[in-house]
Parts: structure tokens; sequence; C-alpha cells
């Protein structure tokens, strides 16, 4: 990796390690985002019944029901999250879930401060693509938005979300929206009920020891 590079991911691991070392402020709650491709999928052959001495079984064969993407939202702090599945993850689903986010989940929050990959569709740019200017600049006045480095994503806090979704939640096939999202719904609740906080133990000191090969050499 060129020392540019090496320079940049560096500056935005520092950037988003120091976000994740702010205190708790529900003024202004430090949120994560991600989103996972899902595979619809359901049975060719329904299940054989669990009977005395056996367990289900599922055929092997199945049939695939379509994609669609899974939008995890995360407080850490707070221990909270939220997640739905949509049919598509264009500018216009993201800059949706925003909304949802400032307006139905933080509407008292001063800021809510964003850490996130840098995917093309996780900018400004796509509010202002899915409402009226004046509602696109309302809405952006409310965001701190830090993307984390390229080949970074271990940073953002709701891929241990998704891990955990995926091991509790999508262990099983699945095959349309509305079912999925009643599943999610049902995980969503019943880990928000527990408070599940993440406690997030990697510093800006550990990574420049541990990651030192990741800072440009003077």
């Amino acid at each position: 990796m060129p020392p540019r590079a090496d320079a940049q991911l560096a500056a935005r691991m520092e950037d988003v390690l120091a976000v994740y070392a702010r205190p708790y402020d529900p003024a202004r709650p430090v949120v994560c985002m991600d989103e996972k491709p899902y595979q619809l999928l359901t049975h060719a052959r329904g299940p054989y019944p669990a009977r005395p001495g056996h367990d289900t079984r599922e055929d092997s064969e199945y049939i695939r029901c379509g994609t669609c993407s899974i939008f995890v939202w995360t407080e850490p702090l707070r221990g909270w999250r939220r997640t739905h599945a949509l049919s598509r993850r264009t500018r216009i689903d993201w800059a949706g879930q925003v909304k949802q986010l400032l307006n139905a989940d933080y509407p008292h929050a001063e800021t809510v401060v964003l850490v996130m990959d840098n995917l093309n569709t996780h900018n400004i740019a796509s509010l202002y693509e899915a409402f009226e200017p004046k509602e696109a600049f309302a809405l952006a006045q409310r965001l701190e938005i830090h993307h984390t480095p390229k080949h970074g994503s271990w940073l953002n806090i709701t891929e241990i979300e998704l891990s955990a979704l995926t091991r509790q939640c999508l262990d099983r096939r699945i095959g349309d929206l509305d079912t999925l999202n009643t599943e999610l719904s049902a995980w969503q609740n019943a880990t928000n009920t527990g408070q599940r906080q993440v406690d997030w133990q990697f510093t800006t000191h550990d990574a420049r020891i541990k990651l030192h090969h990741l800072y440009p050499t003077h």
C-alpha cells in the first residue's frame, strides 16, 4: 500500500476511534450503520417433521426467491439497534432510512453522529436525491458523518451486531420479505429489551502500537 494510502487509512481509523471514545451524550448519540445482502430462499419440498428419535429434517433442494438488503442501525452505548430489510439498496432507500433515524428514532437529538462505510450511497447527496432541498438540508444539518477507512470495515461496530443477527436470526431459510422483517423485528425487540451494549476496547493508543505498519515512516 503506498504511503499516501497508509496515511489516509490511519487518519480515518483514528477519527473513528476518537468518536468511540466520546462519553455518552443523548443529545449527540453515536450510531453505527451497515447493510447486509441477503438471499431469500424457500423449501422446494416441505421439511420432514420431528418424530421420536429424529429431529426435523430439511431437503437440501431449495428455491431462490430473490435478494434484498438488511439495514442495521446500532447505538452501542445505549444498547439499541434497529433492523429492516428492503428489496433494494439505492440512494433513495438509504435516505429513507436516515429520515426515519432522525425523525422517528432520535427526534429530540441535536445531532446524530453516524459511523458507516464509504459506500457511494452513504452520503448527503443521497438526501438531496430523495427529498426536496429544504428537507434534505434540514436532515443533513443534524448529521455528523464519520466514514470507516477502505478495507477497515472491522471498525464499524454494527459488524458485531450483524454477526450476532446472522447466528441468531438468519440461520434458516426465509422466503419472502414480510417474513424476514417479522423475524428481524422479533430479534431487534428481544435484543433491545436486554439492552446489550457493546464495550469497544480498541483505542487509538492500541492502533498506534498494534497497527504501526499502517503509519507512514518518517
